[in-house]
């Protein structure tokens, strides 16, 4: 530790900052960064200052956009019936990759977790809320994770949009397709049951 050099032990630090990565994964992150050429190098600083400086939240759905506006908020053939409000800007990208949503999506940018002091003030809720006061939005859709904190953001969003008469679902959870039934959880197994479809 103490042996580094100053400027790679600043820069295991910086790695190691980020979600998952401890220590060892900084390091060699670390390393392949002073393997690169300085071209590379050079690029790869010029793609974090980039992001950093030219990425902003859409002023519509909180998703990162390099435009005024972002390209989904933007299309004109998008239902704008229908709210998708998921947890983080990767998730929009993961429902994109299914091709079968068309609606609009609002991103929180975090879920409530009074254990780690986040309180709904800190998220994109008023956001949220402002974007349903004109009628045109039908239905909006809980797609946070099944975790405590999903569970609790979820259900403190639909008690502030029931009163505005709109229609308030979650995702189905339940059994991945392959899974065996013995090793699933009570959890899963009680969602996969009430949340069970005709054949």
């Amino acid at each position: 530790m103490a042996n580094n050099a100053a400027p790679l032990e600043k820069l295991i630090e910086e790695f190691a900052k980020f979600p998952g990565i401890g220590r060892k994964g900084a390091t060699r992150m670390a390393y392949q960064v002073l393997s690169m050429s300085d071209e590379d190098a050079q690029s790869l600083a010029q793609a974090i200052q980039d992001a950093h400086t030219r990425l902003h939240r859409c002023p519509v759905c909180q998703n990162f956009t390099e435009q005024e506006i972002c390209p989904i908020c933007a299309g004109a053939k998008r239902d704008k019936s229908v709210i998708c409000v998921v947890e983080k800007p990767r998730d929009v990208q993961a429902f994109e990759r299914t091709r079968e949503y068309h609606g609009m999506y609002h991103v929180l940018h975090g879920l409530i977790s009074p254990m780690d002091g986040v309180g709904a003030e800190q998220l994109s809720v008023k956001e949220l809320l402002a974007r349903l006061k004109d009628g045109t939005v039908q239905e909006v859709i809980m797609a946070m994770n099944p975790t405590v904190e999903g569970e609790a953001t979820a259900m403190y969003l639909a008690k502030l949009i029931k009163p505005l008469g709109i229609r308030t679902t979650r995702l189905a959870y339940g059994l991945p397709v392959g899974s065996s039934l013995e090793y699933t959880d009570e959890t899963t197994l009680y969602r996969a049951l009430a949340g069970r479809d005709e054949l």
